[in-house]
C-alpha cells in the first residue's frame, strides 16, 4: 500500500509529523481529518530498492504453495513430532518459518481445526489442492495405529521420490525441445532473410532452376507475403492440439499415444507402473482399506489407460475377486510383474512386492530416460542438418548450374 508522509495541527495547537499507508492521497487526507488533525502538507513517500524488493517479495509470496514447500513441511513436522513438540505448536512453529503467505494462512487454519479439535486428516483434506487422497489417507491411518511422526517421513520419500521422477521426465523433453526450437527458427530465418536475397539474383532465370530451388523460393515469396498466415496456422495448431488432449477422446489418444510411440513408450510405460505400484505399496504398507488403495492408485496414475485398468480392478475386488484376475487381461502391465503380484497376494505380503517392483520400475525409468535422451539427440541433429543442408543445397546447385553454362559459352 502507498505511504505518504504528512505535517498536521493537531486539536492541542503543535505541530505534528509522520507517514502514513492509505489506499490514496484523498483516503488519507480523510484519515487524518477524522482524528481531527489540520493538514497542512501531505505528498508521497518515495519507494525505496528496499521496498521494490519487499514488494516484489509479498508478489512471489502471493502464488501458491509448490510441492516443494508440501515436502519441506512433511519434513519439519515430521522432527518436530519426533522430538515430542504437540501438533498444534509444530504448526505454528512451522508457519511462523513459511515464507509463503498463502501457505502461512492455510497452516493457520489447520492449526485452528486442530484446536477445535479435529483430527489433522480432517484439516487438512479441506486443503485437497495441497494435500491429495494419498496424503490424508496415509495420515488417517497413522492417527488410527499411533504411527504418526514415522507415517510424515513415509509421505516425505514418497514426495521426494515423486519430485524427482518428475525432474527426470521434463529435464529428458527439455533438451530435444530446445534443438526443435533451433531448428524451426533457423528453417525460418533461411526462409525469410537469406532466400529472398538471391532472388534479384534467379530472376527471369527461373526455368533453369532446379525443383528444390524453385519450391523454396516460392515457399519463401509465401511466407514473406503472408507470414501472418503463417503464424497464425501455426498457432492455431499449438492451441487446436491442447485444446484436443484436453478432451476426454484426445486425452485417451494422447496417453495411448505415448505407450505405443517407439522412441517414448519405454520411458512412458515405466513412469505409470512405477507411479501407480509404488503409490498402492505405500498405502497398503500404511494400512489405507484395499478398495480406497486402488481408487487413489487409479487418480494418481496420470494416464487415462492407466485409470481404466485400476477402476476395473475396483470393480473386480469389490466383487470378492482377486486383484490378478483383472490385471491378467490387461496389456499395460507385463505379465512378470502380474505374477509377481499374484505372489504378493496370495503370501500376505502385497505391499512389500509392490515396493520392490516400483524400485526395479524406477531404475527402469532411468534407464529409459537415459536411452531417450541419448537417441533423440543424434536424431534432432540429423533432422536439422538435413533441412539446412537442402536449403544451402537449393542455394548452390542453380549458382554452379548458372557458371557452368556461362563458362561453356
Amino acid at each position: 500500500m502507498p505511504q505518504y508522509r504528512y505535517q498536521a495541527r493537531i486539536a492541542s495547537g503543535r505541530m505534528q509529523s509522520g507517514v502514513m499507508s492509505a489506499q490514496d492521497a484523498a483516503t488519507a487526507a480523510s484519515m487524518l481529518r477524522g482524528q481531527g488533525h489540520h493538514v497542512l502538507q501531505l505528498s508521497p513517500v518515495a519507494v525505496s530498492k528496499a521496498d521494490f524488493g519487499s514488494f516484489l517479495k509479498q508478489l512471489n509470496y502471493s502464488s501458491g504453495p509448490s510441492q516443494k514447500d508440501i515436502l519441506d513441511f512433511t519434513t519439519q513436522l515430521a522432527v518436530m513430532i519426533r522430538a515430542g513438540i504437540s501438533i498444534r505448536a509444530a504448526l505454528e512453529g512451522i508457519a511462523e518459518q513459511v515464507s509463503n503467505q498463502k501457505f502461512r494462512k492455510i497452516l493457520h487454519q489447520i492449526r485452528n481445526d486442530v484446536e477445535s479439535g479435529k483430527q489433522f486428516s480432517d484439516a487438512i483434506a479441506k486443503h485437497p489442492k495441497l494435500f491429495g487422497p494419498l496424503y490424508v489417507n496415509m495420515v488417517r491411518a497413522s492417527e488410527m495405529s499411533g504411527s504418526f511422526a514415522k507415517m510424515l517421513d513415509r509421505i516425505a520419500a514418497y514426495l521426494n521420490q515423486e519430485m524427482e521422477t518428475r525432474r527426470m521426465v521434463v529435464g529428458a523433453s527439455i533438451y530435444p525441445g530446445v534443438i526443435a526450437t533451433m531448428a524451426i527458427a533457423v528453417t525460418v530465418f533461411l526462409l525469410t532473410f537469406v532466400l529472398p536475397k538471391f532472388a534479384s539474383v534467379f530472376k527471369g532465370k527461373e526455368a533453369a532452376l532446379p525443383g528444390p530451388t524453385k519450391f523454396l523460393m516460392s515457399l519463401s515469396a509465401f511466407m514473406v507475403e503472408y507470414w501472418w498466415i503463417v503464424l497464425g496456422a501455426g498457432l492455431a495448431v499449438i492451441i487446436g492440439f491442447l485444446a484436443f488432449i484436453r478432451t476426454e477422446l484426445g486425452g485417451f489418444w494422447w496417453d495411448r499415444f505415448k505407450l505405443t510411440a517407439p522412441l517414448i513408450k519405454r520411458m512412458f510405460r515405466a513412469l505409470y507402473i512405477s507411479r501407480s505400484l509404488h503409490t498402492m505399496g505405500e498405502l497398503l504398507n500404511a494400512g489405507v482399506p484395499m478398495l480406497d488403495t486402488i481408487t487413489i492408485t487409479s487418480e494418481v496414475s496420470g494416464n487415462r489407460l492407466f485409470r481404466r485398468m485400476w477402476r476395473g480392478v475396483h470393480s473386480s475386488v469389490k466383487q470378492g475377486r482377486k486383484i490378478q484376475s483383472t490385471l491378467t487381461r490387461s496389456t499395460l502391465l507385463p505379465k512378470s510383474v502380474v505374477q509377481m503380484i499374484s505372489a504378493g497376494e496370495e503370501s500376505g505380503k502385497l505391499g512389500e512386492v509392490l515396493e520392490e517392483i516400483s524400485t526395479y520400475y524406477s531404475k527402469v525409468l532411468r534407464d529409459a530416460i537415459k536411452a531417450v535422451t541419448g537417441m533423440i539427440e543424434p536424431l534432432m541433429i540429423v533432422l536439422m542438418g538435413s533441412v539446412v543442408g537442402f536449403i544451402a543445397m537449393a542455394i548452390i546447385l542453380p549458382i554452379f548450374k548458372m557458371s557452368s553454362l556461362v563458362s561453356g559459352g
